[in-house]
């Protein structure tokens, strides 16, 4: 590609959504001195699991998951701290104590990125619903060389995912996710529950909830035989096998939540020296612990079954619920049939996706994916193309999952399953550590051809 006479930084860049995706978009091309419009659609409209007008909202605060180094996400936020992510640092300055996970106090993640970005002076924010790609501004933004970026997440309003449709050719997949109940802390019986982390007595980072064969039993009967909300006419249920209602789950056999999130092994009730039948735990919101969610308890459930169902738990018997659960849907796109290398639309050039509509899952990766595309397009306004990253490491395996071509493509965290495999036969002891081994290796040597390809990135040394 030729280089553009026009400076990257006076080149139209807008970008749609106000998400994790949108923000780290806009706050790593303002590090490479790129100017960008970043387009949110609160306060005028809200999602329905949206409340708060700030930017990067999350809605449950163990939201970035596990921090060691042999998981395939843990290694992901080391890529991400590597590269500068601006979030990462927003999350490092937020988070709240969840033993070997990241968690964030979900307020303050909220307005540390929103006052960020309103900081930053080559960020433009402008609070508006976009509707259309024909939208006046991102046509005004092509038609002088610019990009656009959708950063629109998982609940794209209507009106855009219609557009969107008409333009990929194709109906949207769709499936939904579901949302955990949080409880005030103060309403729950510690005489009964217990602080500690699995197989870490001295550890205070989760609350415990204790049940006993026959507790746990009636819990089930209970669970299976709540009314659910059903779908609308319009809606097809798909869930997503990494964050299944309670309720689906209690249904593929009376022991599955017991060997699942509802597991007692490596939790000692205190009162008796004994792990349980059963325990829940509850996670804390916010740094001062005053609120906490039901781990694993997203759900389905109509309100008032939560309410009846949830506080036959020992300890949440006078629960105050502070939010119930509920599902919310989840729109992405076909990927590898509709998305360039540049994560660009193939039938609108120049119209990028970020984030989950592109069909990444989780916070981390939409985070992720919307650093990548935010180098995509800076080495395009700069006249160059993005190296790809390989798919050893954690954002080739990303990149290269929405490059691959396949009969039902649906979204995916990231795993190690994502990458090629070893090639070797390994212990499983052995096998995390040697996928990680690879994968820093990988992301090294990516690194590396970044430079040598003339292109700058933010922030952080190499090593």
């Amino acid at each position: 590609m030729e280089a553009m006479n026009t400076s990257p930084r006076q080149v139209p860049v807008i970008i749609v959504g106000g998400g994790l995706a949108g923000c780290e978009c806009a706050l790593v091309l303002a590090a490479l001195g790129i100017a960008s419009t970043l387009v949110e659609m609160k306060p005028h409209r809200l999602s329905p699991a949206h409340h708060d007008v700030r930017l990067a909202e999350l809605v449950c605060s163990n939201s970035l998951r596990a921090d060691t180094p042999d998981m395939a996400v843990g290694l992901l936020k080391e890529e991400l701290r590597a590269l500068g992510s601006p979030l990462m640092a927003v999350a490092e300055a937020t988070r709240v104590p969840a033993g070997k996970a990241l968690a964030v106090d979900r307020v303050l993640f909220a307005e540390h990125t929103t006052a960020r970005v309103e900081a930053e002076p080559l960020i433009a924010l402008k609070r508006q619903e976009i509707s259309s790609l024909e939208d006046p501004l991102l046509n005004q933004a092509l038609a002088a060389g610019g990009r656009v970026i959708l950063a629109t997440g998982p609940l794209t309003a209507d009106d855009l995912s219609a557009d969107l449709a008409r333009l990929t050719g194709a109906e949207h997949l769709f499936f939904y996710d579901a949302i955990a109940p949080i409880v005030a802390m103060d309403s729950v019986n510690m005489d009964v529950a217990w602080w500690a982390s699995r197989y870490n007595p001295d550890e205070k980072d989760y609350c415990n909830c204790p049940l006993d064969e026959a507790q746990y039993h009636a819990f089930l009967h209970a669970l299976s035989t709540a009314r659910v909300v059903p779908c609308r006419d319009f809606e097809e249920e798909r869930h997503f096998e990494g964050c299944l209602p309670i309720e689906t789950m209690a249904a593929r056999g009376p022991l599955t939540l017991a060997h699942g999130p509802m597991k007692p092994v490596g939790l000692p009730d205190p009162r008796t020296g004994q792990e349980p039948f059963a325990v829940v735990q509850l996670r804390p919101e916010t740094l001062d612990k005053s609120s906490c969610n039901l781990v694993g308890f997203q759900t389905k459930l109509a309100y008032p079954e939560q309410e009846r169902v949830f506080r036959m738990i020992p300890g949440l018997e006078q629960a105050e619920f502070l939010r119930l659960g509920s599902m919310h849907r989840n729109t992405f796109v076909n990927a590898p049939a509709v998305l360039g290398p540049d994560f660009s639309l193939l039938a609108r050039p120049g119209v990028h996706l970020a984030g989950q509509i592109s069909g990444v899952e989780g916070y981390v990766e939409s985070m992720a994916h919307g650093h990548l595309t935010a180098l995509a397009v800076a080495a395009a306004l700069r006249g160059a193309s993005l190296p790809p990253p390989p798919a050893e490491c954690m954002l080739g395996a990303l990149a290269t999952h929405l490059a691959t071509p396949t009969k039902a493509f649906q979204p995916s965290n990231v795993h190690f399953g994502l990458t090629p495999a070893l090639g070797r036969k390994a212990p499983k002891a052995k096998r995390k550590l040697l996928y990680a081994e690879r994968s820093r290796t990988a992301f090294v040597t990516w690194r590396e051809s970044l430079a040598r390809a003339g292109l700058t990135w933010p922030l952080a040394p190499a090593g």
